[in-house]
């Protein structure tokens, strides 16, 4: 049905076009028409490239769409099979069709069906790749990339600066909306475990080590006498010191106590000042020819040789 002289407006019965042996057209938005739609656009000095706008007047679903060929028999139109289902056609369906004039697109906002196609090495790249084949946009459709044998859909959420835009030799900006089984990561709740290693990573608590105290042995004697007292352990360097200068004063003072025992017995008052010098000289050397009494050697501690602990 003509309305115009400048307007084409047909209806046609809608077909996928894997009737006609074009599969490939599932790839892009272009539909095959009859050629008495031809013949109608040229006399009406339609602009190039030729587009339409595609109405299912039963669900009031619009889309827009190209054209590839005109070769389909009279009557009929054949469709990509993702464009009708956009549209809610079923086979042998009427579409109305008619000629349409977009603006170039400066902005197109998408949205895929799964977080599958953001896990493409390059999704833009095989978008761009893809949108060649498309000649327009229109908000609210869904289209279908297919990579790697399979198929990704992608919803079209907005396009600039109309619902419905013309991508053809046109720079156009892109923009990604996350993909609608998309969740976000739930934050963890903080724990007081948080901090702490994991079981398997706790170490052991270390084992204690018997402290070495040295000689703690058995005590002998270096002249090979019984030992007459318990041996006293000492346990650092400074006790050592203190026995020892405890040792040569109890020799010191024994020694002194001998010498005042060669003088017992007699009593000097006033020392050499009442005493004739005389008999002091003869005193002292009778003390001096007397023979010293022959007394046993007393035990000294610390004059034996040195042994080093270590060998």
């Amino acid at each position: 049905m003509d309305r115009g002289n400048s307007t084409f407006e047909q209806r046609y019965r809608c077909y996928p076009v894997s009737f006609i042996d074009k599969a490939h057209l599932e790839k892009g938005d272009k539909v095959i028409m009859p050629p008495s739609a031809l013949d109608r656009l040229a006399s009406l000095h339609i602009e190039y490239p030729m587009l339409f706008e595609l109405t299912n007047a039963s669900t009031e679903r619009v889309s827009h769409c190209g054209v590839l060929e005109f070769v389909a028999d009279e009557g009929l139109m054949y469709l990509p099979y993702w464009m009708m289902e956009n549209m809610l056609l079923r086979e042998g369906d009427i579409v109305q069709v008619k000629n349409a004039c977009l603006a170039k697109g400066t902005y197109v906002k998408l949205q895929p069906h799964t977080t599958d196609f953001l896990d493409i090495s390059n999704p833009k790249a095989i978008l761009e790749t893809t949108l060649r084949s498309y000649s327009c946009l229109t908000t609210g459709d869904t289209i279908m990339v297919p990579y790697n044998n399979k198929k990704y859909y992608i919803n079209i959420v907005e396009t600039k600066p109309s619902p419905a835009v013309s991508i053809i030799e046109t720079d156009c900006e892109v923009d990604f909306a996350p993909p609608l089984d998309y969740k976000e990561p739930e934050k963890p709740a903080p724990s007081l475990q948080s901090n702490k290693r994991p079981p398997e990573v706790e170490e052991e608590p270390p084992r204690k080590i018997a402290k070495f105290s040295p000689f703690s042995g058995s005590a002998r004697r270096l002249d090979g006498k019984p030992l007459t007292q318990p041996a006293v352990l000492t346990d650092s360097p400074l006790l050592k010191q203190r026995n020892s200068n405890a040792g040569n004063e109890t020799v010191d003072s024994k020694s002194s106590s001998s010498t005042s025992r060669h003088h017992s017995g007699k009593l000097v008052f006033g020392l050499n000042g009442n005493q004739p010098p005389k008999e002091t000289a003869k005193v002292a050397m009778k003390n001096s020819q007397d023979p010293p009494k022959e007394e046993e050697p007393k035990f000294q501690a610390f004059t034996g040789k040195k042994y080093s602990l270590k060998g």
